[in-house]
């Protein structure tokens, strides 16, 4: 009986790692001969863990990440001039620490977004909140944001998230509205936190698509001062790794 309320009393206190552990020690005779403060320890990192891999999941789903990417799976055979070692580097997510970005420019198919989720994925088990957009996408949801009164609340989430990651830069000029925004959200961002930029333009060819020469140079002076620039090249990888013609 004692058993069964220490059960309930876990499961009323939400100490589901606890409660599961236990069940299974309970179940398991050859556990008889544990210690108490042993079982207690056990019971505390099962518990933890429980908690850890909760926000986890929680950090993943809030991310919504375009793909299910790992540092550990990228391939660094297929060649685009990938270095290893940059990626190594920001795998232990230091650059999170420093407040530093990543740009990741190159012709399309070569595995920008891949990467730069790759690194979203890393940072989320990492301990740090991670939010995706494609660039023209978080436009459209400040315009609504805007037009439903809700903006100032989006602008403080945007500012808050720890690393934001911008997809697809560039793809369309920006019209005053998009530049203008686009830079308060990276001024809110500059020296705070991380941001993620993908893009088919050279840094060098940035200045272009925003369109205003005086807020180019702002967008590009909080982005690329302290940002780690990748610059890949290469046939797409959709085109190699596809599946094959029939003879």
């Amino acid at each position: 009986m004692l058993k069964e309320q220490t059960l309930e009393q876990l499961a009323a206190l939400r100490l589901l790692g606890m409660l599961a552990f236990l069940r299974t020690w309970m179940s398991n005779p050859e556990h008889a001969d544990i210690g108490a403060m042993e079982l207690v320890g056990l019971l505390v990192d099962a518990e933890r863990v429980y908690r850890d891999n909760k926000r986890l999941t929680l950090r993943l789903s809030q991310a919504k990440l375009r793909h299910q990417a790992c540092v550990e799976d990228i391939d660094y055979a297929h060649p685009r001039g990938l270095s290893k070692a940059v990626m190594l580097e920001l795998s232990t997510s230091a650059w999170i620490a420093d407040r530093q970005s990543v740009v990741l420019s190159g012709p399309t198919g070569v595995g920008k977004s891949y990467l730069a989720c790759a690194l979203g994925n890393k940072a989320c088990r990492d301990g740090y909140s991670v939010l995706y957009r494609r660039t023209s996408r978080l436009f459209d949801e400040l315009a609504q944001a805007r037009a439903d009164g809700s903006y100032s609340s989006l602008m403080r989430r945007l500012a808050k998230t720890n690393v934001l990651i911008l997809d697809d830069f560039g793809v369309d000029p920006l019209n005053q509205r998009d530049r203008r925004e686009l830079l308060e959200v990276l001024e809110d961002r500059c020296g705070v936190s991380s941001t993620i930029i993908t893009t088919q333009l050279d840094p060098s060819d940035w200045h272009a698509t925003i369109g205003d020469e005086t807020i180019a140079d702002s967008i590009c002076d909080r982005v690329l001062h302290s940002a780690y620039k990748i610059k890949l090249k290469g046939e797409s990888l959709r085109k190699t790794k596809g599946p094959k013609k029939r003879a």
